[in-house]
């Protein structure tokens, strides 16, 4: 996978997301969700490869196969970045709290409507959302 695979995903991912939230579907709407902003972040790491292709190098890999979206963030060199947005920002701060707890075993969890509609809109609102905040650095 490359870079433009997992900008493509992250967008897909959230679309997906929204039409699960319309459905009432709120354990697969918070999934995705999160797993749009894992994508993004894996985008932003791409970025740094050779032709931005996901590393493939066994050192790099054990850092970067994960769905952990705080040690993504640190391969992606970006925390003196979030920090300085969330300094700026009280907003995007709050957001990033409520994306920063996501995880891949949210598969298994029930969620309820208010926590999937809050991951969402953490994630996508168009001020301070982090998907806009991390698709400034893919």
């Amino acid at each position: 996978m490359n870079r433009y695979d997992f900008q493509k995903l992250a967008v897909e991912r959230v679309i997906d997301a929204r039409t699960l939230l319309v459905a009432g579907r709120f354990e697969a709407a918070y999934y995705l969700a999160g797993y749009a902003v894992e994508c993004a972040l894996k985008a932003c790491i791409a970025k740094q490869t050779r032709r931005y292709d996901f590393p493939a190098h066994r050192k790099w890999s054990e850092k970067v196969y994960t769905h952990d979206l705080v040690a993504l963030l640190k391969c992606a060199n970006l925390e003196s970045s979030l920090d300085a947005e969330a300094r700026m920002r009280t907003e995007f701060a709050a957001n990033w709290n409520t994306v920063k707890d996501w995880n891949e075993e949210s598969r298994y969890s029930e969620t309820s409507s208010g926590d999937a509609r809050g991951l969402f809109d953490a994630v996508t609102d168009r001020r301070f959302g982090v998907l806009r905040w991390i698709r400034r650095h893919w």
